[in-house]
């Protein structure tokens, strides 16, 4: 409990396409061994598990990344054994997310961050991830994921999902609420969840008290008006599905 939250960047200079090179995998897994994030250029999804950093590919696939890919936004953090617990039969993204906003809310309130990872087995995970297609720079994010995005489906699958939960708060600065990405027990696909059906998990859940953000050093990122993100922009992304 209390530990710190490490951030790259921040969600909205994502969303107005700022999705340069901020730092490498091997500096992101000083900070943490848990989270998600996604990859320069938007060039897949970002699921950070037992302190290794994969990639979910543009169909799916995963693969590890290799220490010198470049990171323009993510959070980790080191995960902790906070609050655990077995959890059945969720049928819906809508329910897990609910279900787990009522144990932090029980525990330990909704006003700091959390990190979940949920070791089930899935009837249905629907995901999606990204190729890197072309740089995107003052390319909003919107239109890159139109360009570049696909959707897929994994059934009577095993394996882990990654969660964080930022407080309304913080909208902008991360998505308020929860954010799931996915790896499979044999690391050969994964991607940005936006529907599952679980038959079972073991819920480990992590509070953090404290955020450290690494801003771009780039002269180019102050040419972003981060404020003129919305919250509609910032959940168009966060829960578009193709």
């Amino acid at each position: 409990m209390n530990g710190k939250m490490y951030q790259v960047s921040t969600l909205q200079a994502l969303a107005l396409g700022y999705t340069r090179e901020v730092i490498k995998v091997s500096k992101l897994l000083e900070h943490g061994d848990t989270g998600l994030g996604t990859f320069t250029n938007v060039d897949g999804e970002m699921i950070v598990l037992d302190g290794k950093c994969l990639r979910a590919k543009g169909d799916g696939s995963v693969e590890e990344c290799s220490p010198d890919m470049g990171i323009p936004f993510a959070s980790v953090g080191k995960l902790v054994e906070d609050y655990v617990y077995e959890i059945e039969n969720v049928e819906s993204f809508k329910e897990l997310g609910e279900f787990m906003t009522l144990k932090i809310d029980e525990n330990f309130g909704l006003n700091s961050i959390h990190i979940v990872r949920i070791d089930g087995v899935f009837k249905k995970i629907y995901a999606r991830s990204e190729s890197g297609a072309y740089a995107s720079h003052h390319v909003e994010l919107k239109n890159l994921l139109a360009d570049t995005q696909t959707s897929f489906m994994f059934e009577n699958v095993k394996g882990s999902i990654v969660g964080v939960y930022y407080p309304d708060y913080m909208d902008g600065i991360n998505a308020s609420g929860w954010h799931f990405h996915f790896a499979s027990d044999d690391r050969k696909s994964g991607g940005h969840v936006y529907e599952l059906i679980m038959e079972k998990g073991r819920v480990v859940l992590s509070k953090f008290s404290s955020l450290e953000i690494d801003l771009p050093t780039d002269i180019r990122f102050d040419t972003y008006a981060l404020k003129s993100v919305s919250k509609d922009d910032i959940k168009s992304v966060e829960q578009k599905k193709e």
